[in-house]
């Protein structure tokens, strides 16, 4: 249990922890390296899922509940999708009021970090120890460019940077709560550990194909993501036969 509400807490705070940057920033960050960001923690996310999750969703159930957990997955990424309007954040210009479009980039946000939230708790009621801690690294290092990228947004919108790293912050606080859900429905109701693992593969895949792919292709730098996601793909590997 301490080790859930720790990793929930942990992959949370790391989306302040990308936030954090925005304080000390002078002028602003060129695509380039925004789509560096995304496609580095596209390709993190891909080895945890294919490498971390789904492996162990196999084991524990087989292929029915893989496909299954993975199915509805995405059919709640895209739900969500449709309920709220999509915004590019990396490369939206500025000029549209605080009120009518950040409220929404904050929702937005705010929403799909709950399936973030839930694979990391899920995956901490799974019998591997270290699946756990595995996923809610991989889940920080991917809100770390997120908090980032959030609060740069909100500070091009004319708001202070100390408000922008608070909200940016405040958008991760939800993965805590799906978290600790996501542990309780797992834990303590043994056959939704499979299924549970492939929702939260699904929803990485669905945010990885979806997003931050698209996202990091968006302005000809579709090389320099490509090498930055298998790097970021070869990271999380080693961190995986490491630990």
């Amino acid at each position: 249990m301490t080790e859930v509400i720790f990793g929930s807490v942990l992959s949370a705070l790391s989306t302040g922890a990308g936030a954090f940057i925005i304080l000390f920033m002078r002028g602003s960050v060129t695509h380039r390296w925004r789509d560096v960001l995304l496609a580095f923690t596209a390709g993190i996310m891909m080895a945890a899922s294919t490498m971390g999750l789904i492996p162990e969703a196999l084991s524990l159930g087989g292929f029915i509940p893989l496909a299954i957990g993975i199915i509805l997955g995405v059919f709640t990424l895209t739900l969500l999708e449709k309920r709220i309007p999509h915004i590019d954040l990396e490369h939206s210009k500025s000029g549209i009021e605080f009120d009518e479009k950040a409220l929404l980039i904050i929702s937005a946000i705010t929403l799909h970090n709950i399936p973030e939230g839930l694979s990391v708790g899920v995956s901490y009621a799974s019998s591997t120890e270290d699946t756990g801690n595995l996923i809610a690294f991989a889940i920080g290092l991917q809100n770390a460019p997120e908090g980032f990228l959030v609060a740069l947004f909100l500070v091009n919108q004319k708001i202070s940077k100390l408000k922008a790293f608070i909200i940016a912050t405040l958008t991760g606080a939800i993965e805590i709560v799906s978290g600790l859900l996501g542990y309780f429905l797992t834990a303590y109701v043994a056959n939704l550990v499979p299924y549970g693992l492939a929702f939260a593969a699904g929803a990485m895949l669905f945010i990885i194909y979806k997003e931050l792919i698209p996202e990091s292709h968006g302005d000809g730098n579709e090389r320099t993501s490509t090498y930055s996601f298998i790097t970021g793909l070869l990271f999380m590997i080693l961190l995986i036969q490491l630990f």
